[in-house]
């Protein structure tokens, strides 16, 4: 049987292609902002936002003015400390801070009030107004100082722990102002009042709020002389250093061993043999494995 010649065989169909699907085309002012770049808390607001869109200043305390007649818009400023438009509550904020520095007398009666608004301000989601609140609360820190503590509430309390959360989240821009207000607060206020305060959150639940509980609880130590330690007592001071010397995080240990060196300073100021001095203060009244972890610490000091 003849073979069929190849050239008449019937052509074999190339496999079929799989159809491209067509992809609709986003217009570039719908497209999303990565996810990565949207949430990054580090990130600050930007300085000129998008047009329609509201934008708050954020004025160095240095470079507000007095205002020209205090005695009218005072009242004026506790109205916008209840309103629900969180702009006017920051441009309360703002003439509060105006208050707190040029016409300090005025805010005075309406302390226990600012307080509690300042509270209510840094929890709210929006960053803008977080930061404006803790910017007027380093103003207020600075021009009442004592003052503050003289609360018949709870408002002094619930601030401060205010400042120490936002001290310890991951928005970077708001981290720092809290850090400088609680710098102010411990630069204006009494030590020893402010230990009080500040005690209770050398053990707080949360390792990042008791960091920064103990950079100022060091920086409050730190000013403290003869007297105010005896007030307080170096038991309880040195009792709490060791509480934070073996903390998770090293911010934390860090003050600890700081609070320790003043404590030394102090106690040792005006004898000549200090290490023996110490030592002996150390190993009368802690446990032996404390005793030693003190005077290791300032083993090098003069």
């Amino acid at each position: 049987m003849a073979l069929r010649p190849i050239d008449n065989a019937l052509p074999v169909p190339p496999p079929e292609r799989p159809m491209k699907q067509l992809k609709a085309s986003v217009p570039a002012a719908a497209q999303k902002e990565p996810e990565s770049k949207a949430n990054d808390e580090n990130t600050a607001p930007p300085l000129q936002p998008p047009a329609g869109e509201a934008s708050i200043d954020y004025v160095p305390s240095e470079q507000l003015v007095a205002i020209e007649d205090p005695n009218s818009e005072i009242q004026e400023m506790i109205e916008g400390f209840d309103s629900k438009d969180w702009m006017k509550l920051c441009a309360s904020l703002n003439k509060a801070r105006q208050f707190a520095i040029f016409h300090s007398e005025l805010l005075v009666p309406n302390l226990e009030k600012a307080m509690s608004v300042l509270v209510k301000a840094m929890k709210n989601p929006r960053s803008a107004l977080i930061k404006t609140s803790i910017m007027a609360s380093s103003d207020i820190f600075s021009a009442y100082g004592d003052k503050l503590l003289d609360s018949k509430t709870d408002a002094f309390d619930s601030w401060l722990l205010q400042l120490l959360l936002k001290s310890s989240q991951d928005k970077k821009f708001v981290c720092e102002e809290a850090d400088r207000a609680l710098s102010s607060m411990v630069k204006s206020m009494t030590s020893l009042p402010l230990l009080q305060k500040l005690k209770g959150y050398g053990s707080h639940h949360n390792l990042r709020v008791r960091a920064k509980a103990a950079v100022s609880i060091s920086n409050a130590v730190a000013k403290m002389g003869m007297e105010e330690m005896k007030e307080f007592g170096f038991v309880p001071l040195a009792q709490m250093a060791i509480g934070l010397l073996n903390d998770k995080l090293p911010e934390a240990r860090e003050a600890a061993r700081k609070v320790v060196v003043s404590i030394y300073e102090v106690y040792t100021r005006d004898e000549e043999e200090k290490q023996e001095i110490w030592q002996s203060f150390c190993e009368s009244y802690l446990a032996p494995v404390h005793a030693q972890s003190l005077t290791k610490i300032t083993a090098g000091s003069p």
